[in-house]
């Protein structure tokens, strides 16, 4: 369709979190530590496995791809929502709203192939653990990350110009904190058939193929622990995995939620609070979760802070 067509809307109001006014400076103030949080927690780690040589394992080189990952979707999202708090025309303009849903889908569906990447990993080190570095080697490590930065790209590029190919006449009032697909085809006014299924498609497909990985790799996992003989050796391959286990679930679980409804139960506040976990709370999560309370990580940390610009010219 041509730009002259498609829509007589040039900007979309954004309603944000909550319209209440005596909400909207308490909750800039929460929204701003969550990503102030996320943003060093990533940062972080992304300096951590660059700099510190114990930290090149492949296990880093992902960790350090997930923090990318996580600052991106974060940064997509935070700064035009903590704007939006403190305006009272909570606007965006269309082609904003576009990019802004393009790095969104960037974003989400390549954490959605690096966890699946995490848990193949993590089921290689438990299970085939002399074989480890032969069977994921930089060059697997490469193509690994490489595929799933490709297939987000791809995703974004299909899907974002088919949400926005509808026509939107009179409502421009989007009810959400960003700009998401399901509450911008509620907005159409022409019909949506095509890129809901299109949608549908590819969030089933992606959630369905890095599940499988998942949930096979996990199975593996939890059995080569039963199979340990010490108490002692299966507490630590379990402490290893259950905070990447607790992760993973609750990043699937808002997903699904989100995305495999059918549209007619759709209450677009409850999938507000679905996306502040996903796109906020998560990101803010995932370092502590996977890195921090790790003994390689602290001990980086520890070293990288009495002496930062030494660690920085051994780059």
């Amino acid at each position: 369709m041509a730009p002259g067509n498609h829509t007589h809307v040039t900007e979309f109001i954004l309603m944000g979190v909550s319209d209440r006014p005596e909400l909207q400076v308490p909750l800039f103030f929460v929204f701003l530590v969550i990503y102030m949080l996320t943003a060093a927690g990533n940062l972080g780690i992304i300096t951590l496995t660059t700099v510190d040589s114990r930290l090149q394992t492949p296990m880093y080189f992902f960790l350090r791809h997930l923090a990318v990952i996580n600052f991106g979707n974060s940064t997509v999202i935070a700064p035009k929502m903590l704007v939006n708090f403190l305006v009272s025309k909570k606007t965006t303009l269309y082609y904003e709203c576009a990019t802004q849903l393009g790095g969104f889908l960037v974003f989400i569906v390549a954490e959605i192939f690096m966890l699946a990447v995490m848990a193949y990993d993590r089921y290689v080190a438990i299970c085939n653990p002399l074989l480890y570095m032969v069977v994921v080697s930089q060059r697997v490590c490469l193509l690994l990350v490489s595929f799933t930065y490709f297939f987000s790209f791809f995703t974004a590029i299909v899907v974002t110009p088919c949400v926005f190919s509808v026509s939107y006449c009179s409502s421009n009032v989007i009810n959400h904190f960003y700009c998401d697909n399901v509450p911008l085809l509620a907005l159409s006014c022409s019909d949506t058939y095509l890129p809901e299924t299109v949608v549908f498609f590819f969030s089933g497909t992606n959630l369905f193929f890095s599940m499988t990985i998942v949930l096979i790799s996990y199975f593996n996992i939890i059995l080569a622990i039963l199979r340990i003989r010490s108490s002692e050796g299966r507490k630590k391959a379990f402490s290893t995995c259950a905070s990447h286990m607790v992760a993973v679930t609750v990043f699937y679980g808002t997903l699904l939620f989100m995305y495999l409804q059918p549209r007619t139960n759709h209450s677009l506040d409850t999938d507000k609070m679905a996306s502040v976990f996903y796109t906020l709370v998560i990101p803010m999560l995932n370092p502590v979760i996977y890195s921090f309370r790790n003994k390689d990580v602290k001990c980086a940390l520890k070293e990288f802070l009495k002496n930062p610009c030494q660690r920085f010219s051994l780059i």
